[in-house]
């Protein structure tokens, strides 16, 4: 097969499967498992041979006309260069073990067979999104990731949290869809063109009109789907969705989804230096924030969930300084640790019982219990930290790199103003990273207390991925220096000085973290326990989902818990009760957009029931009157009808007599 078919083969197969599971769900359950993970793993397969066929060499297109228009044609068509084969491979490979994991995970759901076929749908649906070489098509599966996350966040629909939380990641990212189509619509029209090539090409001769406009209309998307600030808010709610869904959203899909397309397009967008600053300041304002929101949270999918907010802040401020290759390298890296924390955290909270840190830290013998937990998660959390040499450290040096190129004036691509905000947001960043994932780590696995009865060896299924993806986190760094052509023959290689610094940064961050734990341990024996829910035997998904339920009914909210022994409390002081709500955002956006349109809708509701049904029903009753009137008369009476017709002859008789008397005698 040709290099183009395999590629188109690639999304197709995760498609057919999801519907050939959903057609054989309920008449034969026992093809559910296999149609959810040959598909995709026979995709991934299909995706490393494009990856390797393609090597990093010149882009492979390929192209058929999808519809005339009239105007601007959509074609079918395929763009693979370095930067998609690799992403495509990393959603596969994360996809595949999500699958995996998931048999275990939700192993008596009777809802399974749909989810899995969503997820299939929604790996479907990001592959089309890297491979895509035409922005209609890559809009399709843009918005049909969309709907997939509405319905897996949701997936625990009897719980408010999982209703609330899928119904907000819809509108929020829906809000941003809305001048994402605009801009889409705009650079066509500028360009001539849907193609992605094409538009390349145009602006490169100068035939972008409106860059500005196009680039900020594009990036309120892009801030929907990679929950940048200020539409970032729907994120952290999304854990209330099952833990595999979250490591898929987390890591290779949705979030990811919206870097992909900066980076397929940074031309489009370096054509404005005003739009890759708003870019800049959006990335510093999501790493820092994130950053100490994370510091705050109890709910240990929660502190991933803002973490990575701000991982993708990272990616955000290597594209506003012009460098997609150091962006795209720290999404790939990314993508491979935080596929394993989150299904690390699935294991952890399964075996502890509760989704809280705060509890945790009053558990003893956790680590023991879970070993393959335990140190993968240690890895992955090394790799989040930057600490050399996993991957993280060279992915998010490469980032810290182009900015201080920038900065300097090394690179004009990005004006020297985006280069400073990313260098310092990015370093402060590294600090607050540091502070955590140190936190989560002592907490998780250094509580101190009673044992909680042991769930018993977790399955094969679920630990086994563990290991899987903890190769490419700590193995993938280490090819920074040959990969290069896979990545616009830019270096990836960390410099002398950003290494020292941000390393610095980072282990002063994590030794604070550490001497303020120390500092709180102490305190740990004035609180119980709190949020627990652990059921010896029970499937994860389960434990999870009584896991949420009493931790809002303990604390009286998913993200907080009242632990004086949190070193978070202490290092954050007054700032704690701010960044544990994320800073009221959600709160501010109730005040100005929810609260006036529930007004409105109050309004226009009272003028469609008051108002408005007042005429339609007082039409309809004046009908009903003449018509009664009316009936009265037909008595069907043949004398009566007789009757009132010579009656009525006699009036009009009379009537014209006295009309003729008054016209003679005028």
């Amino acid at each position: 097969m040709t290099t183009t078919t395999l590629a188109a083969l690639v999304p197709l197969l995760p498609f057919l499967g999801a519907v050939a599971g959903l057609a054989l769900g309920r008449t034969a359950p026992g093809f559910v498992r296999p149609l959810a993970i040959l598909p995709t793993l026979t995709a991934t397969v299909l995706a490393v041979v494009v990856a390797v066929r393609q090597g990093g060499g010149r882009a492979i297109d390929a192209a058929t006309q999808l519809t005339p228009t009239g105007s601007v044609p959509i074609d079918l068509a395929l763009h693979l260069d370095g930067f998609a084969v690799l992403v495509a491979v990393l959603v596969g490979l994360v996809a595949t073990c999500v699958q995996l994991y998931s048999t275990a995970y939700l192993r008596n759901d009777t809802r399974y067979p749909s989810y899995a076929a969503l997820v299939s749908l929604f790996t479907s649906a990001m592959l089309l999104v890297v491979y895509s070489g035409d922005l209609m098509v890559l809009l399709v599966g843009w918005e049909i990731m969309g709907i997939c996350s509405h319905f897996l966040v949701g997936h625990y629909w009897e719980t408010p949290e999982a209703r609330a939380a899928s119904l907000k990641a819809f509108l929020v990212t829906k809000l941003g869809d809305v001048p994402f189509l605009i801009g889409l619509f705009a650079l066509a029209a500028d360009t001539g063109s849907f193609r992605i090539t094409k538009i390349l090409a145009a602006v490169t001769n100068g035939g972008l009109d409106h860059p500005t406009l196009i680039a900020l209309l594009l990036l309120a998307g892009v801030a929907g789907k990679s929950a940048q600030f200020p539409l970032h808010t729907w994120l952290p709610d999304a854990m209330a969705g099952p833990t595999p869904v979250s490591a898929l959203i987390h890591a290779a899909t949705m979030v990811a989804a919206g870097i992909y397309f900066v980076a397929r397009l940074l031309p489009v967008f370096a054509a404005s230096g005003a739009a890759l600053t708003v870019l800049a300041v959006m990335a510093a304002v999501t790493m820092v924030g994130s950053g100490l929101a994370a510091l705050a949270q109890d709910d240990i999918k929660r502190v991933l969930a803002y973490s990575t907010i701000g991982q993708l802040g990272y990616m955000s401020g290597a594209l506003a300084v012009g460098d997609r290759g150091a962006a795209v390298f720290h999404l790939i890296s990314h993508g491979a640790f935080k596929a394993v924390l989150f299904l690390a955290a699935g294991v952890v909270i399964h075996a502890a019982g509760t989704n809280s840190l705060a509890a945790m830290s009053r558990m003893g013998g956790l680590a023991r219990r879970i070993p393959d937990a335990y140190w993968t998660m240690t890895v992955a959390l090394l790799a989040l930290a930057a600490i050399p040499p996993f991957a993280g450290f060279f992915s998010k040096e490469a980032v810290l790199v182009a900015a201080e190129h920038t900065a300097v004036g090394d690179r004009a691509v990005a004006p020297a103003a985006a280069g400073w905000t990313v260098l310092i947001a990015g370093l402060a960043a590294a600090v607050l990273t540091a502070a955590y994932a140190t936190r989560l780590w002592l907490l998780a696995f250094r509580g101190r207390g009673a044992e909680l009865p042991d769930h018993g060896r977790q399955p094969v299924a679920m630990t086994a991925v563990l290991w899987i993806l903890a190769v490419p986190t700590i193995a993938f760094g280490l090819t920074s220096g040959v990969i290069g052509d896979w990545f616009d023959g830019h270096a990836l290689t960390p410099s002398l000085t950003t290494a020292v610094l941000a390393t610095g940064v980072t282990l002063v961050g994590g030794l604070v973290t550490y001497g303020a734990w120390r500092h709180t341990t102490a305190l740990a024996a004035r609180t119980p326990i709190g949020a627990v829910a652990a059921h010896p035997g029970a499937e994860p998904a389960l434990v999870e989902a009584e896991a949420m339920t009493s931790h809002t009914a303990a604390y009286g909210t998913i993200a907080a818990a009242a632990d004086p022994a949190d070193p978070g409390r202490l290092l954050l002081g007054p700032l704690h009760r701010h960044a544990v709500t994320g800073f009221h955002l959600d709160a501010l956006y109730t005040a100005l957009f929810v609260r006036p349109v529930q007004q409105a809708a109050r309004l226009v509701r009272f003028l469609d029931r008051t108002v408005v049904d007042t005429y339609v029903n007082g039409s309809g009753a004046v009908t009903r009157l003449l018509g009664t009137a009316v009936r009265r008369a037909q008595t069907g009476n043949v004398q009566t009808y007789l009757g009132a017709l010579l009656a009525g002859s006699l009036v009009l008789a009379i009537a014209a007599v006295v009309f003729a008397n008054v016209n003679a005698g005028s």
